[in-house]
C-alpha cells in the first residue's frame, strides 16, 4: 500500500472516530442522531412529545430505531427518516403491531387535512386517517379500496372519512370498508368465481361501492368494476313499490338509483350510459309478477359493456322475450 493511500485511509478513519452521531441526555434518557434532530426541530421537551420515556432502542426487525416519549414516539429508518407518531394514529398503529404490521414504518409526519380538523399520516403500507367526529376513531386505508377512495376525492369526496378498518367479506372473498357518508367500498379478490350473482363481471378482481338508498322505489344500489378489463355493472335493488310503479317515470327511477352513490361516469362512455338507462327502464317495464316472481328479476342488473340499442329493441315485448333486459348476452 502506498504512503498516500495509507494517509488517506487514516484521515477517513479519524473523521469517523471524531464525528460520532449527535447524542443528548434528555430528562435522564439518551436521544441520538436523526431522532434527536427531529425532536429538537419540534421543540424538544416543550413540544407535544415532552420528555423521552426510553433511551433510543433498535426495532425488533433490525431496520430502524425509536424513542418513546410522554406524548408519543419517534421512529426512524435509513430510508424513511425520523417521524413522530402520536394520538389516535399512534394508538391504531400500535394496536395493529407497530412497524411489524401491514402499515410498516411512518414515511411522513402527521398532517392536517384540508377541512382543518381531520388528520392523516402516511406509512409504507397505507395511510391512517382520523377525524374528531366523522371517522369513529383512526383507520388505515390502502390497496384497491384506498385507490378507489382516492379516485373519488379522498376524505373530501363522495365517500368521506373511513369509519372502519377493512373488514373481511367471505361472500366477496375480499374486503369491505365503511365511510362517513354511509357508503361502503368493496374489493373482490382476483382469480375466484366468487358466486356473486349480482355481479357477473366480478369473476376476476373487482372494486366497487354500494349504499342504502331508502327511496320510494330503490332500496340500495351497488356498483362494481372489473380491474382486468374495465367492465362495469350496476345492481339496483327495488322496493315493492318500485316493482309496482317505477315504470311511471324512468328519469325519476334513474335519479333515485344514484341519489346516494356516485354515478360512475368516469368509467363509462355516453353510449354505455345510454345503454344502462335503457336496461333500467326495461327492468322497470317488465317487473310485473305472473306468479313466479318479477319477469325482469328480483335485482335489476345493468351491464356497462352492453351495446346501446334502440328504444324499440329495449322495450318491445316481442324483443323482451329474446333479451330479458340482458341484451349483452345476445
Amino acid at each position: 500500500m502506498s504512503r498516500g493511500i495509507a494517509v488517506a485511509l487514516f484521515a477517513v478513519t479519524a473523521l469517523v472516530v471524531q464525528a460520532p452521531s449527535a447524542a443528548a441526555d434528555v430528562c435522564g434518557r439518551q436521544v441520538v442522531g436523526d431522532i434527536l434532530a427531529k425532536y429538537e426541530q419540534m421543540g424538544g421537551e416543550t413540544s407535544l412529545l415532552g420528555c423521552p420515556t426510553t433511551d433510543e432502542l433498535p426495532t425488533p426487525d433490525g431496520r430502524g430505531r425509536y424513542n418513546h416519549f410522554e406524548g408519543g414516539s419517534i421512529y426512524w429508518t435509513p430510508t424513511t427518516g425520523a417521524h413522530p407518531v402520536w394520538g389516535a394514529v399512534r394508538d391504531k398503529w400500535a394496536s395493529m403491531g407497530w412497524e411489524a404490521s401491514k402499515l410498516g414504518y411512518p414515511v411522513g409526519d402527521e398532517l392536517t387535512n384540508p377541512d382543518g380538523q381531520g388528520k392523516r399520516q402516511q406509512f409504507e403500507g397505507g395511510t391512517v386517517y382520523w377525524h374528531p367526529t366523522l371517522s369513529n376513531g383512526a383507520h388505515p386505508v390502502w390497496g384497491q379500496i384506498g385507490k378507489l377512495w382516492g379516485e373519488w376525492g379522498w376524505e373530501g369526496g363522495n365517500f368521506g372519512y373511513p369509519t372502519s378498518d377493512e373488514i373481511p367479506s367471505p361472500e366477496l372473498k375480499g374486503f369491505i370498508q365503511t365511510f362517513s357518508t354511509h357508503r361502503t367500498v368493496l374489493w373482490w379478490s382476483t382469480g375466484f368465481d366468487n358466486g356473486d350473482t349480482n355481479h357477473p363481471v366480478c369473476k376476476e378482481e373487482c372494486v366497487g361501492y354500494k349504499a342504502a338508498i331508502g327511496s320510494e322505489w330503490v332500496k340500495a344500489t351497488e356498483v362494481a368494476r372489473n380491474l382486468v378489463n374495465g367492465n362495469v355493472d350496476i345492481s339496483v335493488f327495488p322496493t315493492e313499490e318500485g316493482f309496482e310503479s317505477a315504470d311511471t317515470s324512468y328519469d325519476r327511477l334513474w335519479n333515485q338509483s344514484f341519489s346516494k352513490v356516485p354515478y360512475p361516469d368516469r368509467w363509462l362512455s355516453d353510449d354505455q350510459g345510454s345503454s344502462l338507462y335503457k336496461q333500467l327502464a326495461c327492468h322497470a317495464r317488465y317487473s310485473y309478477d305472473l306468479g313466479g316472481g318479477p319477469l325482469s328479476g328480483d335485482t335489476w342488473d345493468l351491464e356497462g359493456w352492453a351495446p346501446d340499442v334502440s328504444w324499440d329493441y329495449a322495450m318491445n315485448p316481442i324483443f323482451f322475450l329474446d333479451h330479458g333486459c340482458n341484451w349483452y348476452e345476445r
